[in-house]
């Protein structure tokens, strides 16, 4: 997936954002198939099951069963055709996650190789703010951050000032 690329600055800006925030006395459900960063919190830590590479669209099984204290979702609600859904059906009250940002200057992302690596959905942060109050969830907390690349032109210049990543620390609204 990340074909000789490993997204060093993201994964540490959002484990330091975790960490600040969750206790390693929490269970959490991540959700997607394990992958680089749901290993990075275990060896932090943390107690973390993920999903099971179920469609979350039309499959809330696990959502439902597991025991889980936090729900953590890192860029993937972008994937998914009905995220508010998803959003209401979680037991947890605490939800930490991030999208990467929409940005003006590149369509939206699309695998011709592989139908799970798709954005459906392209968010601004209000739209995703939007989504989450909708769905019953206050932020608490929020951050964005760039994710500049070393590359040559026009599009590597502006990420290096235009926020890539938005992360947000959300509760269940009682």
């Amino acid at each position: 997936m990340y074909e000789n690329t490993f997204p060093n600055k993201r994964y540490k800006h959002t484990i330091e954002f975790l960490e600040s925030l969750i206790s390693k006395k929490e269970t959490i459900l991540d959700l997607g198939v394990e992958n680089p960063f749901s290993k990075i919190m275990k060896e932090r830590g943390y107690e973390v099951k993920n999903t099971n590479g179920e469609d979350l669209d039309l499959d809330h099984s696990t959502l439902k069963s597991e025991e889980y204290t936090v729900t953590t979702a890192f860029e993937i609600f972008e994937h998914l055709l009905a995220p508010l859904e998803i959003l209401r059906n979680l037991k947890s009250d605490k939800l930490v996650a991030s999208i990467p940002m929409r940005l003006w200057f590149a369509p939206a992302y699309r695998s011709k190789t592989d139908k799970w690596d798709r954005h459906y959905h392209e968010f601004e942060d209000w739209q995703f703010d939007w989504l989450l109050e909708k769905a019953g969830w206050k932020i608490i907390k929020r951050e964005k951050f760039t994710n500049p690349v070393n590359k040559i032109g026009i599009r590597p210049l502006l990420r290096k000032f235009t926020p890539r990543y938005y992360l947000v620390y959300a509760e269940k609204v009682k």
